[in-house]
């Protein structure tokens, strides 16, 4: 029976495969703590308490979430339209610079109401812009998205090394870094928000750019599959030859969907610099572009699965932080290894399940229907 061509509610595509995907992985890293000596149990519930157990957890697992949020948003938009971005690490390196050089030039004279603003536009036009080169490369020049935006990671790390280490570093400053930026470019954090409305809750990275990622992707969700604009985009990732017989221009779409992708990858750059750090520095991206990818795979490139996958991305960083810290056996790379699995179910097998899945799911309807 072929079942790839079997429809299957959202639900199912979007959450209950890739909660199974990640049952089994789970099932394989716990038959490696195993191996070692330890309680996987015990190790899942040192996990989920390091990530929700107590304020300040939730607040830097939510962080983490934040910028795997916008990169799976823009791996989703490429992966539309047929376009599998991998540069979304150096998109939002490039979103930072575009904060940065914003910042620089602007923070003594502006106040926030308008500083804020421009410093979330400048990130998602940087990153678009980088985008952009990759995508006319594609459209004009037969180049593949792949690779180019694979060199663009590279040529965006030396262009801040550069930038970084000769033009913008802050003047008697040993590190590679901009000076600070002023308090009227900085993000609110969440424990400020909600001491205004007299809630008092622990100091954490967790600011105000995790509201922007939850409006994105609502945005994201009403391009796709509520405009005529995402539906030309979904057709020409469909089928070319279908978007042209209908009068959509696939050159036009590869643009603005890599341009939107390379956006949403630079406002990173909102949660790391405006959020976080204050000033322009090395390395902030941190493979949040790349684990992106997994981000998008494992949501199915649904806003919804995406914010999900985000969600237990940051889950794995912060719990397995505080599980390599209470459990000196489980080393930081064992972590990393578990976060692989994920990455490997989720991702390469993440269609290995459908076919049992579409089964039990046409044999449960066809016996309700009887």
């Amino acid at each position: 029976m072929n079942t790839s061509n079997v429809e299957l509610p959202t639900w199912i595509e979007v959450v209950l495969i890739p909660l199974l995907n990640i049952f089994l992985a789970l099932v394989f890293s716990g038959l490696i703590i195993l191996a070692i000596g330890e309680d996987p149990i015990k190790a899942v519930g040192i996990m989920i308490n390091g990530a929700f157990g107590y304020d300040e957890a939730i607040g830097y697992t939510l962080y983490y979430t934040t910028n795997f949020i916008f990169t799976g948003l823009a791996v989703a938009v490429a992966f539309h339209a047929r376009l599998f971005n991998i540069g979304g690490e150096g998109q939002a390196y490039i979103g930072g610079l575009g904060v940065g050089l914003a910042f620089l030039l602007l923070d003594k004279h502006l106040p926030a109401l308008l500083l804020i603003p421009i410093g979330i536009l400048m990130a998602a036009v940087f990153g678009a812009l980088w985008a952009f080169i990759p995508a006319w490369l594609q459209a004009y020049r037969g180049s593949h998205i792949v690779i180019t935006t694979i060199m663009f990671n590279f040529i965006a790390a030396s262009l801040m090394v550069y930038l970084l280490v000769n033009v913008l570093i802050m003047p008697g400053s040993m590190s590679p870094e901009t000076r600070e930026f002023d308090t009227a470019g900085w993000l609110p954090f969440m424990h400020e928000l909600f001491a205004w409305f007299g809630v008092n809750i622990t100091r954490t990275p967790l600011n105000m750019s995790f509201l922007l990622a939850l409006v994105c992707c609502v945005l994201v969700w009403l391009y796709i599959w509520k405009t005529q604009w995402g539906y030309a985009l979904r057709t020409a990732g469909h089928s070319e030859a279908a978007a042209v017989y209908a009068g959509i221009n696939p050159k036009r779409i590869v643009i603005i969907a890599m341009c939107i992708s390379g956006g949403l990858a630079g406002l990173v750059a909102v949660n790391e610099i405006m959020g976080v750090h204050h000033r322009l520095l090395l390395n902030f991206p941190a493979g949040y572009g790349f684990t992106g990818i997994a981000v998008a795979l494992m949501g199915r490139n649904h806003p919804l699965g995406i914010l999900v996958a985000s969600l237990l991305f940051g889950v794995l960083y912060q719990g397995g932080t505080e599980l390599a810290f209470e459990v000196p056996k489980i080393t930081r790379e064992m972590v990393v290894a578990i976060q692989g699995l994920i990455i490997l179910f989720s991702g390469a097998l993440a269609l290995m399940l459908r076919p049992w899945t579409v089964r039990v799911w046409l044999g449960l309807t066809r016996q309700s229907a009887t």
